[in-house]
């Protein structure tokens, strides 16, 4: 069995309620699809759901679809895929998917591509390919990287806002109504604000319900310092992402400073970042993206932390087609497991794609025995909201 062909989609969705970008932000930029707060230094943001889909076919026609993590630039990452992975690619047996990975990141590593775009088109051909392994062998991927730790995967609801009341309404429906037991509040706000905001969580939900904090890397030691203290006497279970993706050291200093957990680690896409962070106990838990690192060097990741004795809690951002159900195969599959993130409100986006992917049921994703990652995707709807330009 060969691979003869190897395609990529830049998939756009137009969300059912588009993102505001006022929210959280005093002025904006926009420009296209995309804006950018004009008041801090803070990422992209597409109005659309982006991402790239990767679809590999065996010279038996067997197929196998991943995602590659693609918020933005979708177009980008499916340029990567179709240009410079394809060639090495084709005609290689899918069952060398290690050696595959490996083959395609030496294949940009002397020029410097060593992670970004790059790694997360690696990312979505390692997803596609245990997809495609899986239903070859009649097997779910947890199976074919290791075998279930578990039966089931915890995971928390992610959600956002400004306005206290409003944050607390819809953290209470996520518990109420969805079964959520555990919370992260994405909160920009200045210090002062960001505690009455989750305290006001912290009120409606009440001392059951785990809650955690990602502030998205905008703040100074010191300051990190502070909220992470007014934070713990809420009973917050991490503050995440508390600075630059540059600043190990003074990550580190916030990590040893206080006593809740910092967790961290959404952008490191390979063993060979997340050395130095883990090395300089920069973090509590770490959080690989799956659509960013592949199964393949995800699971490199989880026993270099496994080793330093630090918990996996995977990020999940973007996307979301494919990368959620691999993070549960990923999740279940590796001894050091914490928590899963997953977003309700994105959740229903699979819909216009997939006819077929696992659900959560009162926060837990249960594990079955359906082949590959389990998705299974409407090719119809794939043409359809492909970024054809």
């Amino acid at each position: 069995m060969k691979i003869r062909k190897v395609d990529a989609f830049a998939i756009k969705i137009a969300p059912e309620q588009p993102r505001d970008p006022n929210q959280n932000a005093e002025r904006v930029e926009s420009y296209g699809d995309y804006f950018i707060a004009a008041d801090a230094w803070t990422s992209i943001y597409s109005r659309a759901h982006e991402t790239c889909l990767v679809r590999l076919e065996t010279d038996t026609g067997l197929v196998g679809w991943g995602e590659a993590q693609a918020p933005v630039g979708a177009r980008a990452t499916k340029a990567l895929v179709e240009d410079l992975c394809r060639p090495v690619v084709l005609g290689r047996d899918p069952f060398d998917v290690e050696f595959l990975w490996y083959r395609l990141y030496s294949a940009m590593r002397e020029r410097g591509h060593i992670t970004g775009f790059y790694v997360d088109a690696l990312a979505g051909i390692d997803l596609a390919l245990y997809d495609l392994l899986g239903k070859a062998l009649n097997k779910p991927a947890y199976k074919l990287i290791g075998g279930a730790f578990r039966a089931e995967v915890q995971v928390y609801a992610g959600l956002g806002g400004s306005d206290p009341a409003q944050v607390a309404e819809n953290a209470e429906t996520h518990v109420t109504q969805h079964g959520y037991r555990a919370l992260k509040l994405h909160l920009r706000s200045a210090t002062p604000e960001l505690l009455t905001i989750v305290r006001a969580v912290r009120e409606r939900v009440g001392p059951a319900v785990d809650l955690m904090v990602d502030i998205h890397m905008l703040r100074d030691v010191s300051g990190e310092i502070e909220l992470g203290r007014g934070l713990e006497e809420l009973g917050v279970r991490w503050l995440e992402s508390p600075c630059q993706p540059e600043d190990v050291r003074g990550q580190a200093e916030i990590a040893r400073a206080l006593d809740m957990q910092v967790a961290t680690g959404e952008w490191l896409r390979t063993v060979w970042e997340w050395r130095q962070w883990i090395e300089a106990r920069a973090f509590d838990v770490a959080m690989p993206d799956i659509a960013r690192t592949g199964l393949s060097e995800g699971k490199r990741i989880a026993a270099l932390c496994d080793s330093f004795n630090l918990p996996i809690a995977p990020h999940v951002g973007g996307g979301g087609i494919l990368s959620v159900a691999a993070s549960v195969h990923y999740a279940a599959a590796i001894p050091n497991f914490q928590i899963l993130e997953h977003s309700h409100a994105a959740h229903a986006v699979k819909g216009r794609i997939a006819q077929r992917y696992p659900e959560p049921v009162n926060g837990v994703f249960v594990l079955d025995e359906t082949p590959g990652l389990g998705v299974e995707i409407n090719e119809e709807r794939v043409a359809m909201y492909a970024d054809k330009l």
